[in-house]
């Protein structure tokens, strides 16, 4: 973590906490993936200053609770978009594509199965199916129409 001098003073450990906090939650590392909440500080370690600007670069470790879809896990998801292809649909920070043959409509709320992800630096791209047992429609806007 980088820190700026004028936050040097008893309360460092807090600043730097709290940065940690700001800058990293709602993150995705396609390595780790989503961070959802930083649940503890193991570790800051001693300081380095950077040559020519002043701020100081801390080691911190820390634990926290990460979000990473794997294949073949079941997810519930939100419907955000449906084309002629197939339909969007979000589970948590992830977005889900379903190709598909059956009605969807937007903002119905599906059971879903990842049958493939696609991970880069920073963010984490899955491909899911509605067709095996137990998956599909759980809850659909037009339905109360």
């Amino acid at each position: 973590m980088q820190l700026h001098p004028r936050h040097f003073g008893r309360d460092l450990r807090d600043k730097l906490v709290s940065k940690l906090m700001k800058d990293v939650e709602g993150t995705c590392s396609g390595h780790h993936g989503f961070v959802v909440a930083i649940t503890g500080i193991d570790n800051v370690g001693k300081g380095l200053i950077r040559d020519g600007t002043g701020f100081v670069t801390f080691p911190v470790k820390y634990q926290c609770v990460v979000f990473r879809p794997f294949k073949g896990e079941i997810l519930e998801a939100f419907v955000t978009m449906v084309n002629k292809m197939g339909f969007f649909a979000e589970a948590g920070p992830v977005q889900v594509f379903v190709s598909n043959h059956v009605k969807i409509q937007k903002e119905s709320e599906v059971r879903l199965k990842i049958i493939g992800t696609r991970v880069d630096a920073t963010d984490i791209f899955c491909i899911g199916t509605i067709k095996d047992d137990f998956l599909g429609v759980i809850s659909d806007p037009g339905a109360n129409s």
